[in-house]
């Protein structure tokens, strides 16, 4: 009996250890080899094996990791078509909810590859799905302002980029310091999984006051430098002491979190007769959150930082804390709701002023990170502005920092991979009024125009000033930067017209200048030649029908005048535009110049002048800009060469009518540029 007993509690036993064993082995086959890499961050490869898995049964896991690997290799239409099919539910599994993370990735992968409007009502669920709100139209009217703001920067690609990831860029004395992981040329070095690059190290090089090389790349000595990552970094003025974003570490050894990832903490190191002492943790570094992108405050009293850890909005936030509280062991002091969004903000800096700027992509943007200031008044930072073109882009913007008054350092991954650019500011860009002085003055004899009467209007055609001046023709008025519509007439002047450009600086005076209405100029002779009526397969009964219409269509003498389907236009060399833009290029002047001296033979033609745009951009937008193209023709047949303004009529149509069609936006630079332009049809003669 005892026997038995023994032989059945053995039986147990085996029968335990096989059910155990069965169910570590099922486990095991559940963790497919795409998921052991996506597990280390190795999103190259897991992306490669969850397309395959993605090809026999599309489980909404796959869907949601394979997106993530793509959003992490900043592959954003291959994102944008996961995440798409993940929102729509196009999955075996019949619970159809997803994270609502997945609705602000597509919002920014929309934004980054040119789709805002689209993307925007995914921002909008993702608010709404969080009891918040945005207007959209309102959202888009900030977004194309964002791009049709005149720029406060001018920008240069730093030299020393390389094919590799370059970024974080601080100019100190007569070099500049930033990261990068370029091949370091070590033997045998270790790649990161994620980018299959190697690691993070920090690089100097000098420069000149251009920033342009004037000196070998080096890497910081070991003493900085590790086998892991060494990320963004700031030096005390003295550059005496750095403050780093480095792999959290203890000793040699990666410490890592419950997840099994390894956390960025900051460390400081002290330079002692010119050689860096060992890097020391700052003591509020919490394992399981991270701790990075160090900035001081003007005074050096004061570390700004971004961090993850837990009481914030949400991913990352901005953080302060004085360089005492650090020794004394306090907390970090959260930057509140007026930075901080339920999303990502990063890379702080504070000018001399004392104003923050910092990244985000939880502010409403031009994509994915975009670079923001908030303004210091009295020890508060106010709402963020968005920095705009050329600063911001669709993609990646960040760690702007200023080593000067005007002059600093920003990145960007717009063209690939992340690169170093020089800035400078020649705009101001917090939001004043500024004095400006509109003068209307007689073009031949440069005196007031007395009596004019003046119609000054903003961009929306609200009227802001009316009035009729008497002998003194100016007025001053107190604008806030931006575009402005001045009309002037008087019984006398042709009437004119002028867009004033109000800019970021004090007292500019705007003058518009009106040409005396003048004798109708004698007509020229008719001299219609042979080969003309032959080549142009003229009717020689039209002469008699119609004689204007013989004569313009036989005259040889500048632009030549053609006919299309029974309709009269000029054949002028294209009036093209550069893209975004409205302003008559210098080219165009000379094909324009030219046509005004044929109108001024012609006094009695009236054109029409039709502007297209390309497909580039939303079709709203895209109908404003070539508003703005017409009129920026018809304004400078008036304005600058003198045309009377009454015989043009103008209108916009946008993408609508391209010559070149791009359904899927795969035209090159020169068939947009076909489809940005100009005609001239003569509706009246």
């Amino acid at each position: 009996m005892i026997h038995q007993d023994f032989i059945n509690m053995k039986l147990k036993k085996i029968l335990v250890v096989l059910v155990l064993l069965f169910t570590q082995i099922t486990l095991a086959q559940r963790k497919t080899r795409a998921d052991r890499f996506f597990e280390k961050g190795d999103y190259t490869n897991a992306a490669k094996y969850y397309e395959e898995e993605l090809g026999n049964r599309p489980h909404k896991k796959v869907l949601e990791n394979l997106s993530v690997c793509y959003y992490n290799t900043f592959k954003y239409r291959e994102t944008s078509r996961y995440i798409k099919q993940l929102v729509k539910g196009k999955f075996i599994e019949k619970d159809k909810t997803y994270d609502n993370l997945y609705n602000f990735k597509l919002y920014q992968v929309l934004s980054a590859l040119g789709d805002y409007e689209t993307g925007l009502d995914y921002f909008k669920l993702y608010k709404n799905n969080l009891n918040d709100e945005i207007d959209k139209v309102q959202s888009i009217e900030i977004i194309e302002e964002f791009k049709l703001k005149n720029p406060d920067y001018s920008i240069k690609k730093a030299e020393f980029n390389s094919d590799a990831s370059d970024f974080g860029a601080i100019k100190h004395k007569d070099s500049v310091y930033f990261t990068s992981d370029r091949n370091n040329k070590q033997l045998l070095g270790k790649t990161y999984k994620w980018t299959h690059q190697p690691f993070l190290d920090i690089y100097a090089v000098k420069v000149n006051e251009d920033i342009d090389t004037i000196g070998s790349v080096i890497p910081l000595p070991k003493a900085i430098n590790s086998n892991l990552h060494e990320g963004n970094f700031c030096f005390s003025k003295d550059g005496n002491t750095i403050y780093i974003s480095k792999s959290n570490t203890d000793g040699d050894k990666k410490v890592f979190n419950e997840k099994r990832s390894n956390n960025i903490h900051l460390y400081k190191s002290i330079k002692s007769n010119g050689v860096w002492g060992n890097l020391e943790k700052l003591l509020f570094c919490k394992n399981g959150f991270s701790y990075q992108h160090p900035a001081l405050s003007p005074d050096g009293q004061k570390l700004y930082l971004s961090s993850n850890q837990e009481g914030g909005f949400g991913s990352f936030d901005l953080y302060e804390i004085s360089l005492n509280s650090i020794a004394s062991g306090d907390d970090l002091v959260n930057l509140g709701p007026t930075i901080n969004t339920t999303n990502r903000e990063h890379f702080p800096f504070l000018s001399e002023e004392g104003n923050l700027f910092f990244s985000s992509n939880g502010h409403l943007g031009l994509g994915m990170l975009d670079v923001f200031v908030a303004e210091n008044i009295e020890g508060t930072f106010s709402n963020p502005i968005n920095l705009g073109v050329p600063i911001n882009s669709r993609f990646d913007d960040f760690n702007l920092n200023y080593f000067n008054d005007t002059d600093g350092l920003f990145s960007s991954n717009r063209l690939g991979s992340d690169d170093i650019y020089s800035f400078k500011q020649i705009g101001e860009i917090f939001i004043r009024e500024y004095v400006n002085t509109i003068e209307i003055r007689d073009l031949e004899t440069k005196e007031f125009v007395p009596d004019v009467s003046v119609v000054f209007t903003d961009k929306k055609d609200k009227e802001i000033y009316v009035n009729t001046l008497d002998t003194i023709a100016k007025f001053n008025l107190n604008l806030l930067a931006g575009s402005y519509h001045l009309k002037a007439t008087n019984d006398k002047y042709v009437s004119g017209n002028m867009n004033v450009n109000v800019l970021e600086k004090q007292d500019q005076i705007h003058v518009l200048y009106l040409s005396k209405i003048p004798p109708p100029p004698p007509l020229p002779l008719l001299t219609p030649e042979e080969k003309v009526i032959i080549a142009k397969n003229i009717d020689v009964d039209l002469k008699d029908k119609d004689p204007k219409r013989f004569k313009m269509l036989t005259d040889t003498d500048g632009p030549p005048i053609i006919e299309k389907d029974g309709k009269l236009f000029f054949e002028l060399e294209p009036i093209y535009f550069d893209f975004d833009m409205w302003n008559i290029r210098a080219d165009s002047k000379l094909v324009l110049t030219e046509l005004s001296k044929k109108l001024e033979r012609y006094p009695n033609i009236h054109l029409k002048i039709s502007a297209h745009t390309d497909s580039r951009g939303t079709a709203r937008y895209n109908q404003v800009l070539s508003e703005r193209r017409a009129e920026s023709t018809r304004n400078f047949l008036a304005l600058e060469v003198y045309i009377n303004a009454r015989r043009f009529t103008f209108a916009g149509y946008g993408e609508f009518k391209p010559i070149v069609s791009c359904p899927l936006m795969d035209c090159t630079e020169e068939e947009h540029q076909l489809n940005r332009r100009s005609e001239f049809e003569i509706i009246k003669y």
